[in-house]
């Protein structure tokens, strides 16, 4: 029989409401309906939790894999607002975890709650929910424990609410399982959690984050901090590996004699203004702080203000920026990485980069006008490759003096 064709007409368009935003269309938030997409969506919840640590609101993360998919997230910061917001005129916990584009990190450039902040703002918490086969919250703050039930992108329940069971202390637990109805697959493997906690540790010193992951009916714990960001991750990778033949002293001495070439690069850089930029196929990208070139940040105090545009730390190769933008920020310095070179993409690397930036606009930049635009394209490859080696360490270490403290551009 044949098939009847319907007018396209007024009331054939339609639109997805609530829940069906995300569970039909996930490609669109995460990236993939695949296991890309679900990873991305743990990210997200993580990213809420890094928020609040880099704030000062706590300095350990705890992240659970659980055998049959089950995932944890528990941060001991100020906790998430659920309750009664009498500026809108609803409850917090519907804004935050059954809105898109709602949450509190929309005034970044006022220091109202977040200076800077790593997920997509005001989506990342609800889209996960959403794409979630259950979904459950505990939030301890203001003297009370709240608790929230999700399934399939439905609250269950409503909040409850009763005296807190932890004193005083405070902070949110994000406990759920990824929907095989919404992503391809929710399989996601133990490497994926520690790399991404390792880096994460890595370039946010100080902040302990601990996985656990459920073998059997027992939990294997690993955990990563570094107190000085890739400087502290190489001296213990080199440590782990000099144990072997018991020369732990020497690797030790040989990074005593590090801490006061850092010391003179952080009198420079500590407290200026930068941008972190990557150099891609004839584009410019502008990096977050855990990125390749995280230590200018980190180590050295540079305040990166590439982190208030966009989603720079999710942007593999940057984040695109106009030259308004980048015009308005009005960097003291400019740090750009040549990808293109790193990869042996371009013969060309040292005149593509610098003409990317040293065009008609850029020419007007103050950051340009002073000298101060640093190209990383000699050891571009050691910059965006390195995970922690000594060598790369001191490479990147010497690329720095050259520019800084010589006067000289690399």
């Amino acid at each position: 029989m044949a098939k009847t064709k319907q007018e396209y007409g007024n009331e054939s368009i339609s639109m997805l409401e609530g829940a069906d935003r995300v569970r039909k269309r996930p490609g669109v938030i995460f990236g993939s309906d695949g296991l890309e997409g679900c990873e991305h969506a743990v990210f997200e919840i993580l990213s809420n939790s890094i928020d609040e640590a880099r704030e000062g609101y706590g300095n350990e993360i705890i992240v659970t894999r659980y055998r049959d998919g089950r995932i944890q997230v528990e941060d001991f910061g100020r906790g998430c607002p659920v309750d009664w917001n009498e500026k809108v005129g609803r409850y917090n916990w519907e804004l935050v975890f059954c809105e898109l584009y709602a949450g509190g990190k929309y005034e970044n450039n006022t220091g109202e709650n977040y200076e800077y902040s790593l997920g997509l703002n005001g989506l990342g918490s609800c889209a996960t929910q959403y794409a979630s086969d259950f979904f459950d919250v505990t939030v301890r703050r203001d003297g009370f424990r709240y608790d929230l039930h999700f399934e399939k992108g439905r609250n269950k329940g409503g909040l409850k609410k009763e005296p807190t069971d932890r004193g005083r202390k405070t902070g949110s637990v994000f406990h759920w399982r990824p929907d095989k109805q919404v992503f391809t697959d929710i399989n996601i493997p133990v490497e994926y959690y520690r790399d991404v906690l390792k880096r994460q540790a890595v370039v946010n010193p100080g902040i302990t984050f601990r996985f656990r992951n459920q073998v059997g009916n027992k939990f294997e714990t690993t955990e990563f901090r570094y107190e000085k960001g890739i400087v502290e991750s190489t001296r213990q990778n080199a440590r782990t590996i000099a144990s072997i033949f018991g020369k732990e002293a020497e690797v030790d001495a040989m990074f005593s004699d590090y801490q006061p070439r850092i010391d003179a690069l952080n009198t420079v850089l500590n407290g200026k203004n930068v941008l972190l930029g990557m150099y891609n196929s004839n584009a410019l990208g502008l990096m977050g702080t855990a990125s390749q070139l995280n230590m200018i940040a980190n180590e050295l105090g540079a305040n990166n203000l590439s982190e208030s545009v966009g989603e720079t730390q999710k942007a593999t190769h940057g984040e695109e920026a106009s030259w308004e933008t980048i015009i308005t920020l009005n960097p003291e310095y400019m740090f750009i990485l040549d990808r293109s070179t790193a990869t042996g993409a371009s013969d060309e690397g040292v005149m593509g980069a610098r003409e990317v930036i040293e065009n008609e606009l850029g020419k007007e930049l103050d950051v340009y006008k002073n000298g101060k635009i640093v190209y990383f394209i000699e050891h571009a490859n050691v910059w965006y490759t390195s995970t922690g080696g000594v060598q790369a360490l001191d490479t990147m270490l010497a690329d720095l003096e050259g520019a800084l403290l010589h006067e000289t551009s690399k």
